[in-house]
Parts: structure tokens; C-alpha cells; sequence
């Protein structure tokens, strides 16, 4: 049989080995192995306790705690039945009794008394009160904990896998410490129940020897008090060291190391202390009538640590040095490869003032860098593109608090993240301090409140944002803003070889033959400008292989590539499946056809500036009014007026969804008329 099967079979078997120490007599012999076992076991589970770095780690031990008080008082019942049958229950007892307590029925009382207040006052009480407190705060902490899951899974900082595994931690702790509460009532009842069994085994061991077997009463005294004494020094013993691995397992905090290895970094952080200690213990040495070598010894090995703490930290300190010395080193300053380093731009930067190097926080799975990561992974995911590293240094040229986005060097947005606060957002925030800002990409209103008033702030009903949640979302809208221009030729021909890999036949048919990879970049920058995403690349490259044997023109290719994508367009403005849309009035769309004319940058509209306005005004109106119901609408227009009616939109009122008839014509999305575009100026007329 393997070891990974006796492992299996090892609990079973010993519960039914407990349930048997209840009712079927042992030999003095099995029982000595029995009580050598608990002890040790109870030892083991100690330990254990102190090398676990968390409290999941050791899971099992609800379990096990129940396991060993049962295997405990199954030890009492059949040590009792041999101390009142036999007068003997074997040598570890006998040794108990007799050795550890010097044959003094005294002693062994005092002995006794004093474990069973140890464990039964001190221990098991203090236990049972943090595992109470914890297995509650463990569960109401429970919803938060699920909500940051779920909002790092959303912004694309862990993966379903390790959100799923995540979940299971939070299941797995409000389970371990909601069996320890109940654990540590065994321990409790455990502490009485040896009380009891101690006294039934004193009265019924003196009441047997005077009335079943003549002894005097002195020697039925002296004969039973020491093996019930032993008997219950034997139990007691692990019963405490179980007590102990109770408090240590629930008062433990996650930590990086073992609680040794814990315990002595951390009282060796503060040197002042050690030589303050050091110094007192030497004093009191000094008074009269005090033992001298035990206080000098004493304070002379605090002495001691202080000092090796303090030729620790220069060496530290002089490491520390050493590498910065080492870090510096490198070529010349006017050396031509470090020019050319210095002369480069990155393609996406931040720059962050001083006091905000501390959101940089290497080694932290929530710092500055991991969010950056995770969004460059949200992006691709959503956008197709891989966007460049982004690069984060400090800057002293900026005011406090404050941070700046740029794109190939050129400022595109800035703003503010005071240190030691959190943005509160919502409408009612007069009760809170701080001064009334607004987010940075929605534009809602919000202030940023002391770090500490973060629950206060929730009570009133505001959403609160960290700080670097805060940065985050602004990077993302500046990347989905600047897409176009973060796609340079190097990523296409990355991306490009990866449709190579699953489609070979059209990556062929169309670069370099029809289209070089310029061209293509091209077509990608103004898919990625109207907010497009390239992810189903192969379809698009199927579409610009049909339009290219045709004509080569940008703005032909454009509309074949969305054409190509029109459901997945269609999808991304609709709600619940209805898509609403505006409509141009029949008079000016006829119009504005009339005045298309074809130019280098893509066709223009040709047309009295006073319609083109009027038009303009009437869009946005209409858009206001549609907005302020709380809804979202798209322009649909003629398929060769869409590029030229979205340009000329875009230049007055910003990025607005255009939509062709032939996009929306058989999307699979419910059609809905909330207006339409009039020429104001001709209706005035």
C-alpha cells in the first residue's frame, strides 16, 4: 500500500481507535504508548502552529483540534478504569505521580490547579474570544472582499482563474474561522471535563481502596491521589499545548515568514529600546538586596542585540550606497549611446511630482506598475492593439500632488492625487471636508477626503476611488482617446504576423501585394480613431484584401473594414438590443450629398456655412435632449456621406458615433427613430 493510501486511511482508522478506547479495556503497556503519542502530538501541532505564515495554511486544524480533545478524554476513560480496577495504570502515570511531582499529594494539587487555571482562565478564554471576534469580522468583511475581486476581474488585473481561486480563499477563510470559534469550545469543555474526571477518579479511587480492597485511609490517599494526580498531569499537559496552538493559530496575521522568524525581526527594529531595556535591567542589579548576575547577564545580552542591530543597519545603509554608486555607473554623459538614450521618446509616459513616488510601490500586486499592467491587458483585450510600456519617473518641475499623461512626449492630460486621500464621488457631499473637484474623465463631482473618513464617506452613500484607481481610469481614456496614434508600424507588423499564424492565405493575398504594410497601418490609425476595435483583424484584412483590388484609396478601404464589422458596430452602441438613432432630414441629406467632393484627406461637404451650422446646432440639441433622458443615440446617414458628415461632427462638437444604413441594415438589433437633423436655418427661412 502506497503512503499517499495509509495517509487516507490514517484518521478513519484513528476515530475508530477512539471510539474503542471508550469501551474496551487496554493493557498498562498500550496505554503508556497512547499518553507517549498524545503528548507528542500535541508538541508536533505546536510547532506547527509557529511555522505556519497564515492561519489557511493549517486549515486542518479546527479538525484536528476536535480529533485530539476526543482522543484525550478516550485516554481518561480507560486510565480511569485501570487506576480504579487495578490500582495501576501504567509507568507514565506512575512516573507523573511519583517523579514530577516528588510523591507530594501536594505539589501535585498545586501543580495540577495551577495548569488548569493557565489553560482554562488564561488561554482558553483569551482564544475563545479572538476566534468570536474574528469568524465576525471575517464575515462581514466578506461582501468587500468579493466586490474587489470582482472589480480587479473587471479591470483586467487577474485572470478568471485567479479571481475564481481568490473567491475560494475568502470562502475557505470565513469557513477556518468559523470552525474555530466552535473549536474553541472543545478546548473549553475539554479544561472542565478534566476537572471532573480528576475528581471522580480522587473520590472514586479513595472510596475503592477503603470499601473493595481494606487499605487505611492514609494509604488509600496516598496510593490513589498520586495516580490521579498523574493521571490527570498526563492529560493536562497536551490539553495546555493544544490550548496554546488554539491562541497562536487564531491570533496570527498573514505575514511573509514564519512567527519566529516575525517575532525576532520585529522586536529587533527598534535599537532604543534594547539599550533603554539593557540599562534598566543593569540598574536594577544594582540596587541593594537585588541578585546580581541574573540582572547583569541580562542587560548586558540586551546590550549586546543593540549593538549588533546598529552594525546592521550601517552595513544596510552602506549596501544600500554601494548599489545606487553601481546603478549610476555607466557611460559617459556625452558618450553617443547615452545621448541616444536621453534623445528617445517613449511612446506613452507619466510623470508623477515627488510626493507621489510612494504609488510606485514595488513588489505590491495593487502598486502603480501592476495596474498598469493589468490595463495593458484590458486594452488589447478590448481594442486589439498592444500598448507600448509605459514609462513612470518623477518629476520635480511638477506642483505637489499632481501628474501628467503624455503621448510621444507631448503633454495630453493631467491631474491631482493628494497623498493620504481617497476621491469620494456623488451629489451629497456637504458633510464631508475637502474641496469639491471633478473626476478627471467622467466629469462628476466628487472631493478628496482623509484616507481615514473612507467608511464615513460610504455611509453617506459616495463611491469611493483610491488613488491609483483614479490614475488608471484617466490612462485608459487618454489610451482609447489617442489609439490611433499608439499604433505605430512595428505593432502592426506584430500583429500582422500573428494573423499569419491562423490565416496565411490572406495575409499574403494582401501585404505586400495589394497593400504595403504602411498603408495598412493606416487604415488600422483611422479604425482606431472612430473608436473601432481591430481585434477581429482577420475579417478586416479579408475586407481591405476585396476593396484593394479595386482602388487603394484610405477612405474606401475604411468603410470596407467597417462594413466587414457592421455587427459588431451595430452591438457596440445598442442597449438591452435597441439600437436609437437620428436621422438626417431628406431635403438636407440630398443637400449635403450634392456638396461632397472627394480631397486628399478624405472627402469634404461643400455647402453655405450658414446650413452646415444650422445643422450642426439642430445635432446638438438633439443630442442634448437625448442625453438628458438618459439614453444614447447614434447619427445614421448614406453610406458615402458617413466619413465626411462624422469629420465635420467631430471638428465642431467632438467624437460622435456616425453609422451608415448599410452598418445598421441587418445587425440583428431592434431599430428606434428618436429624431432628426434638420436644417435650422432653411426652416427659419
Amino acid at each position: 500500500m502506497k503512503a499517499r493510501d495509509l495517509g487516507k486511511l490514517a484518521v478513519p482508522v484513528g476515530v475508530v481507535g477512539i471510539v474503542m478506547l471508550l469501551v474496551v479495556p487496554l493493557p498498562a503497556w498500550l496505554l503508556d504508548i497512547l499518553i507517549v503519542v498524545n503528548i507528542v502530538g500535541a508538541l508536533v501541532i505546536l510547532l506547527t502552529t509557529m511555522y505556519v505564515q497564515r492561519p489557511l495554511d493549517f486549515s486542518v486544524f479546527p479538525s484536528l483540534l476536535l480529533i485530539a480533545t476526543l482522543f484525550r478524554l478516550g485516554l481518561n476513560v480507560a486510565s480511569t478504569r485501570l487506576v480504579l480496577r487495578d490500582g495501576y495504570a501504567g509507568e507514565v502515570i506512575d512516573a507523573f505521580g511519583h517523579f514530577v511531582v516528588g510523591g507530594s499529594l501536594i505539589i501535585g494539587l498545586v501543580i495540577f490547579l495551577i495548569l488548569v487555571v493557565i489553560q482554562f482562565v488564561v488561554i482558553t478564554n483569551g482564544a475563545g474570544r479572538v476566534a468570536e471576534v474574528g469568524a465576525r469580522f471575517t464575515l462581514d468583511a466578506m461582501p468587500g472582499k468579493q466586490m474587489a475581486i470582482d472589480a480587479d476581474l473587471n479591470s483586467g488585473l487577474i485572470t478568471e482563474d485567479q479571481a475564481r481561486q481568490r473567491r475560494a480563499d475568502v470562502a475557505a477563510e470565513a469557513d477556518f474561522y468559523g470552525a474555530m470559534d466552535g473549536g474553541s469550545k472543545f478546548v473549553k469543555g475539554d479544561a472542565i471535563a478534566g476537572i471532573i474526571i480528576t475528581l471522580i477518579n480522587l473520590v472514586g479511587g479513595i472510596a475503592i481502596g477503603l470499601l473493595q480492597r481494606g487499605m487505611e485511609i492514609g494509604e488509600s490517599i496516598e496510593t490513589y491521589s498520586l495516580l490521579t494526580i498523574g493521571d490527570g498531569l498526563v492529560t493536562q499537559i497536551p490539553a495546555l499545548l493544544m490550548s496554546v496552538s488554539t491562541g497562536l493559530i487564531v491570533t496570527r496575521a498573514t505575514a511573509e515568514s514564519d512567527l519566529g522568524s516575525s517575532a525576532s525581526k520585529q522586536l529587533g527594529q527598534s535599537r532604543t529600546s534594547l539599550l533603554i531595556a539593557g540599562c534598566a535591567a543593569l540598574a536594577l542589579g544594582l540596587l541593594p538586596g537585588m541578585p546580581k548576575l541574573p540582572f547583569v547577564l541580562t542587560g548586558a545580552m540586551l546590550l549586546l542585540a543593540a549593538q549588533q542591530i546598529k552594525a546592521r543597519a550601517a552595513k544596510e545603509a552602506q549596501d544600500v550606497l554601494l548599489d545606487a554608486a553601481i546603478a549610476t555607473v555607466g557611460p559617459a554623459a556625452d558618450t553617443p549611446e547615452k545621448l541616444i538614450e536621453e534623445m528617445r521618446v517613449s511612446a506613452l509616459e507619466i510623470l508623477l511630482a515627488p510626493d507621489l513616488v510612494d504609488l510606485v510601490n514595488a513588489g505590491s500586486d495593487d502598486d502603480l506598475l501592476a495596474r498598469i499592467r493589468g490595463l495593458r491587458r484590458k486594452v488589447a483585450l478590448e481594442l486589439g492593439i498592444v500598448v507600448p510600456p509605459v514609462r513612470t519617473r518623477d518629476s520635480v518641475e511638477l506642483p505637489s500632488a499632481t501628474y501628467v499623461l503624455r503621448i510621444s512626449g507631448v503633454e495630453a492630460a493631467r491631474g491631482e492625487v493628494p497623498p493620504g486621500r481617497v476621491l469620494a464621488l456623488g451629489d451629497d457631499l456637504g458633510s464631508l471636508p475637502g474641496t469639491e473637484v471633478h473626476e478627471p474623465v467622467f466629469g462628476l463631482p466628487g472631493k478628496w477626503v482623509p484616507a481615514e473618513m473612507r467608511f464615513a464617506a460610504e455611509m453617506t452613500g459616495a463611491t469611493v476611488v483610491d488613488r491609483v484607481s483614479v490614475l488608471i481610469t484617466h490612462l485608459s481614456s487618454v489610451i482609447a482617446e489617442n489609439a490611433d496614434r499608439l499604433l505605430s508600424r512595428e505593432d502592426v507588423r506584430v500583429l500582422t504576423e500573428g494573423v499569419k499564424q491562423v490565416n496565411p492565405a490572406v495575409v499574403d493575398e494582401l501585404v505586400p501585394s495589394l497593400l504595403s504594410l504602411g498603408e495598412v497601418q493606416r487604415v488600422l490609425q483611422r479604425l482606431l480613431a472612430e473608436q473601432v476595435p481591430i481585434r477581429d483583424l482577420g475579417r478586416i484584412y479579408e475586407a481591405l484584401t476585396l476593396r484593394a483590388k479595386v482602388s487603394t484609396d484610405a477612405e474606401g478601404l475604411v468603410e470596407a473594414a467597417r462594413g466587414t464589422l457592421a455587427p459588431a458596430l451595430t452591438a457596440q452602441h445598442a442597449r438591452e438590443g435597441v439600437l436609437r438613432v437620428m436621422t438626417l432630414d431628406p431635403v438636407l441629406e440630398q443637400a449635403l450629398l450634392e456638396g461632397l467632393r472627394p480631397g486628399e484627406q478624405g472627402s469634404q461637404i461643400l455647402l453655405d456655412p450658414n446650413r452646415l451650422e444650422g445643422m450642426l446646432r439642430s445635432f446638438a440639441v438633439l443630442r442634448t435632449t437625448i442625453e438628458n433622458q438618459g439614453s444614447t443615440g447614434v447619427l445614421v446617414c448614406a453610406p458615402a456621406l458617413r466619413p465626411a458628415l462624422r469629420s465635420l461632427i467631430a471638428m465642431h462638437h467632438g467624437e460622435a458615433p456616425v453609422l451608415s444604413y448599410s452598418e445598421v441594415t441587418g445587425s440583428g438589433v431592434t431599430i428606434e427613430a428618436v429624431g432628426v437633423v434638420r436644417d435650422v436655418e432653411a426652416i427659419a427661412a
